[in-house]
């Protein structure tokens, strides 16, 4: 199977068809009251444009139901040859937004049609002087009614098996372009996050945030068609942990926050930084992990990585008691230098004899005997936005 079909298994095609009215007709000639001696200029050189027939705002709200058909497919597709393409575990989801569409512009046509006559009468009593050359290049309602409509359809996309290799080639060429295109479908909503909601700020909420979100989730369901895609989701992950469960966001995360953002909104830094990401391999710490990585071709688990200090058992060990002479000649001499808690003498022999207790590390140390923090409630571990909010208290350590 070639690169192109694995791309291709994956999406379908989803061609958009929306109509709408101009309600326009070019500007002529006849349709300017000249004054005398006035000439203009010749059409080689400039145009004369339009004239508008009705309102624009009679109108918006099949704009409006395009722009929301096109929204639904690029929230988790891509443009490509004319259409969008979106992965095929999305097809179901955007028929049924798109379904809902279709039927809200079927409404809004017959509503306009409906009020088609008053609308031409409203916008010639706004323009009376120019009454004449409205009136004259009205459309017929049924003319009207047959440029305005809404569908679509969803389609696979395969190569013919008995494609040339020019064929093969362009189509690659084709498929090779849609990453392109991702990232600067990512970069246009990351400039307009940057526009409304972050730029100037000393604070923002979690709501204002959203839109980061939406890009993370549109390049995970899209990472199949660049390498480059998955390292910057995992970025754009370890980002998004780091945003507190409520309360503002301000100060050195809304600062890495806006850095993040202002590097998606560069589609050829973020493509720079997604192949740095995708080379760059987990950092070892010891050499014998350095040694698994290279052998397995995979980075090793952060727990693996992980340097323990071994405890040294020989110190919980009991040691056996030394043993001395008792007919040291030295023995003796020592006898007087040691005495017991209660001020009686002991021999060295008495002392040397008893059982050397073990002693543990430190660390072992403060298990046992507890810390001075034992009374402390521990809140590691804890989302603090599971606790309640009197019980949410800032701990140094």
């Amino acid at each position: 199977m070639t690169k192109c079909n694995q791309i291709l298994d994956r999406v379908v095609l989803v061609k958009i068809q929306a109509n709408i009215y101009g309600a326009r007709k070019k500007l002529r000639k006849e349709d300017l009251v000249l004054a005398d001696g006035s000439e203009l200029p010749p059409e080689d050189l400039a145009s004369l444009g339009s004239k508008r027939l009705l309102d624009p705002d009679q109108l918006a709200d099949f704009n409006r139901l395009k722009k929301a058909a096109e929204r639904h497919c690029l929230r988790v597709g891509t443009r490509f040859m004319g259409g969008f393409v979106v992965p095929v575990e999305h097809a179901d989801a955007i028929v049924s937004e798109l379904e809902k569409v279709a039927q809200e512009f079927a409404v809004n046509k017959a509503k306009f049609l409906a009020g088609y006559d008053d609308a031409v009468r409203d916008w010639i009593k706004k323009h009376p002087s120019f009454a004449g050359i409205i009136e004259k290049a009205i459309d017929p309602m049924a003319y009207v009614a047959t440029k305005l409509g809404f569908d679509f359809m969803v389609v696979a996309i395969r190569q013919p098996e008995a494609s040339s290799p020019k064929d093969v080639a362009r189509l690659e060429q084709q498929i090779d372009s849609i990453g392109g295109q991702l990232f600067q479908e990512v970069a246009n909503d990351a400039e307009l996050l940057l526009e409304q909601s972050l730029i100037g700020k000393d604070q923002v909420t979690r709501n204002a945030l959203r839109p980061i979100k939406r890009i993370r989730d549109k390049l995970d369901g899209l990472s199949f068609l660049d390498y480059r895609v998955a390292p910057i989701v995992t970025w754009i992950d370890g980002v998004l942990q780091e945003i507190p469960n409520r309360g503002a966001i301000e100060g050195a995360l809304l600062q890495e926050i806006m850095a993040m953002t202002m590097l998606l909104a560069d589609p050829d830094k973020l493509r720079r930084h997604g192949e740095g990401l995708s080379s760059n391999p987990s950092k070892v710490t010891n050499d014998e992990d350095a040694d698994d990585v290279l052998s397995s071709g995979h980075p090793a688990s952060p727990i693996s990585t992980a340097v323990i200090a071994p405890v040294q058992t020989s110190l919980l060990e009991p040691k056996e008691p030394p043993t001395v002479d008792p007919d040291d000649l030295f023995a003796g001499l020592l006898d007087d230098l040691f005495t017991d808690d209660e001020g009686e003498a002991q021999s060295f022999a008495d002392i040397a004899s008893r059982p050397v207790l073990p002693v543990a590390p430190p660390a072992l140390a403060a298990q046992a005997h507890g810390s001075d923090n034992d009374n402390e409630p521990d809140t590691h571990g804890t989302d603090e936005s599971e606790l309640p909010e009197e019980a949410v208290t800032e701990f140094w350590f």
